[in-house]
């Protein structure tokens, strides 16, 4: 069960690297920091990667010792997605501004902060969805 929820875990991990950089436009980049709009774009763009990743996470996960429901999967990927833009909001504020600032080092080392951030709550929801 500990290496199936590890190994679960780094599916995750991959998916939010697909669904928060990959998909994510200059556009939403550029403009998330100073727009509700262009944040929930960004969000919910995030969203539907995890939910069509979520497919796979729930094949895995009843074919596996852990009892979930399609609902479960559902509600975890939109309380994570609740969850980023919560993040994000705040997050890409102070980034835009440090950017502006031309303090690199210092935004670079916010931008890990903040994907720090978003792993734990990856995490601690996975744990709270699905091993409690």
């Amino acid at each position: 069960m500990i290496l199936n929820s590890t190994l679960l875990i780094l599916y995750i991990l991959l998916t939010h690297f697909v669904a928060d950089f990959v998909t994510q436009t200059n556009k939403m980049a550029k403009n998330k920091s100073t727009s509700i709009k262009w944040l929930t774009i960004h969000t919910l763009t995030y969203f539907l990667i995890f939910t069509i990743s979520g497919f796979g996470l729930y094949i895995t996960l009843t074919i596996g010792d852990y009892n979930v429901s399609a609902i479960m999967i559902v509600l975890y990927c939109l309380v994570n997605a609740i969850l980023h833009w919560v993040t994000d909001y705040f997050t890409s504020k102070q980034t835009k501004k440090l950017w502006e600032e031309k303090k690199v080092h210092t935004f670079f080392v916010f931008i890990g902060f903040d994907q720090w951030i978003h792993q734990v709550t990856l995490i601690m929801t996975f744990y709270l969805f699905f091993l409690i």
